[in-house]
């Protein structure tokens, strides 16, 4: 049996207070447990707490990144660990910042000639008033806050007194909402890790569409790996989500989520710089038909982190 492949001290970060806290736990407890057992000096620490002085106190070399949502996705713990001095896993603070805010990342994507679904802004300014939202596509649509994770506050809304409902919702979670043209098609979500693609997996929801119910509750999805879709299709299908992390300047593992529609065409939807990390999460699944065990994979997130900032193992 193989040893530790880093004798530094490992932090996994996670919880913290965003609508994602349970997830993020879930996510982190999975790597502690992972690299615990394969004799790592590693310690769990949770956001929600003084995460700075922690840090300190525990000694901690390198930070697992298992934060979901906001502090953890948005760009906000990296720059902390930056000052600090501390290498972490994942993208860096302008990256996460950029793959967090569903607006500003349509924006780059689109600017980088991506495809990604036709989509309307919503503030709480005078842009939106309830019965005169005025969406340039048909319906059905989806809506989802623009700064959340794991489907949180997403929904579908079929007539306009639905639309107005789902973007107060949405407005809950933060202060703008994306209402989004509904892609009736297969969802393929891409994992990459350390600049390639490790591969991808088809989700097909119990329900219209893959919200927090169909991710979260056992036996709601059904998950096809590989994709069964034409292998042209998949493998443009991968192509597209590597620009995507390479356009908002991804590092480290991510998983990117497209729609293909009945014609074949992928449509981007969004990059995931902290992917779900428990044994069942999809990145852990993609990897696994790729080659790697959970806690390989793990272990190949921290030397990613490692190596890109110039440290020895």
């Amino acid at each position: 049996m193989k040893g530790p492949v880093t004798d530094k001290r490992i932090g996994v970060i996670a919880g913290g207070v965003s609508a994602e806290r349970e997830v993020s736990l879930k996510s982190g407890n999975a790597v502690f447990n992972a690299l615990k057992a394969g004799g790592y000096d590693v310690v769990f620490m949770d956001a929600a707490g003084a995460l700075c002085e922690a840090l300190r106190r525990e000694g901690v070399e390198v930070a697992f990144l298992a934060l979901h949502g906001g502090w953890g996705e948005d760009g906000s713990v990296q720059g902390m660990l930056e000052v600090m001095g501390i290498p972490y896993t994942g993208s860096g603070v302008l990256a996460s910042a950029l793959a967090m805010d569903k607006e500003a990342s349509k924006k780059m994507f689109r600017h980088h000639g991506l495809d990604v679904p036709g989509y309307l802004v919503l503030g709480t300014e005078s842009r939106w008033a309830p019965g005169v939202i005025e969406p340039p596509f048909p319906p059905p649509w989806v809506v989802k806050p623009s700064r959340e994770g794991s489907s949180v506050g997403v929904s579908l809304a079929a007539t306009r007194e639905e639309l107005n409902e789902s973007v107060k919702a949405a407005l809950a979670y933060g202060g703008r909402v994306v209402v989004e043209r509904f892609i009736d098609g297969r969802e393929i979500q891409v994992g990459i890790l350390g600049g390639r693609v490790l591969g991808a997996v088809e989700v097909r929801p119990c329900g219209t569409f893959y919200d927090y119910r169909s991710k979260y509750t056992p036996g709601m999805t059904e998950y096809l790996l590989p994709p069964d879709v034409d292998g042209e299709v998949l493998s443009r299908a991968e192509d597209i989500a590597l620009e995507a992390h390479r356009a908002l300047g991804c590092e480290g593992a991510t998983r990117v989520d497209l729609i293909v529609d009945g014609s074949g065409t992928p449509f981007l939807l969004e990059v995931n710089t902290i992917p779900g990390m428990t044994e069942t999460s999809l990145l852990p699944k993609i990897a696994a038909l790729a080659g790697y065990d959970f806690l390989s994979l793990v272990e190949e997130i921290v030397l990613d982190a490692l190596n890109r900032r110039g440290v020895a193992a």
